[in-house]
């Protein structure tokens, strides 16, 4: 009965400093947030999903040498010399179609060494931090803006504009053998006809005794 009456009183004052405890913290200021229609602001400089606006992107891919994990894919195209791509924000000139900019998440170490080469700031951090997916392969975000039929014609057009280079840099070496060879047969030619013409003044002069 002894033993009862102990662990009895052991449970209410276990519940009673525990209600304590509770009571203390019930009218005070509530410390957390309504989560998730209430977010907390982020730090400027904080590391979360890349961005890329393509506007003053100029294909240099130096974000994608500078990347330790290689998951950013770059292809471009080089324009043709009558196409006029614009300008970025910071003045510098586009001279190619970037047909393909993907960004791997799911392989992001988050390291942001991709930023700081970027000579036009045209990639950065976020502040976004929820993007979860159900399938990895949503993961792998596509910032290029061209479309699969723009992508076939800027591709074509540069190899058309190739093919027609070097068949001009064809014709010119051809042209300039040719006159190579041209030259040197005149040269052979002369050569021939100055032992004939020694010869044939020889023969003129009476002998002399």
């Amino acid at each position: 009965m002894k033993q009862y009456l102990k662990n009895s009183f052991d449970g209410i004052w276990t519940i009673l400093v525990g209600m304590k405890v509770t009571f203390k913290h019930l009218f005070k200021p509530a410390v957390t947030i309504q989560y998730p229609d209430v977010k907390l602001p982020m730090a400027d400089r904080v590391r979360n999903r890349l961005y890329v606006n393509m506007d003053d992107c100029i294909g240099c891919d130096q974000c994608a040498r500078a990347c330790p994990v290689n998951c950013i894919t770059i292809d471009t195209v080089k324009s043709l010399p009558t196409e006029d791509l614009g300008k970025t924000s910071n003045g510098k000139k586009k001279v190619l179609w970037v047909t393909k900019f993907d960004i791997d998440i799911a392989k992001c170490c988050y390291c942001q060494l991709c930023v700081f080469p970027c000579p036009t700031e045209c990639i950065y951090m976020t502040d976004v931090y929820e993007f979860s997916e159900f399938e990895r392969e949503d993961l792998n975000y596509k910032f290029a803006t061209l479309t699969e039929s723009e992508i076939v014609e800027k591709n074509a057009n540069f190899e058309k504009m190739q093919a027609e280079k070097e068949a001009k840099k064809a014709a010119a070496a051809k042209a300039k053998a040719e006159e190579l060879a041209k030259k040197k047969a005149e040269e052979e030619a002369k050569a021939k006809e100055e032992p004939k013409t020694d010869n044939a003044d020889n023969k003129e002069q009476p002998d002399k005794e």
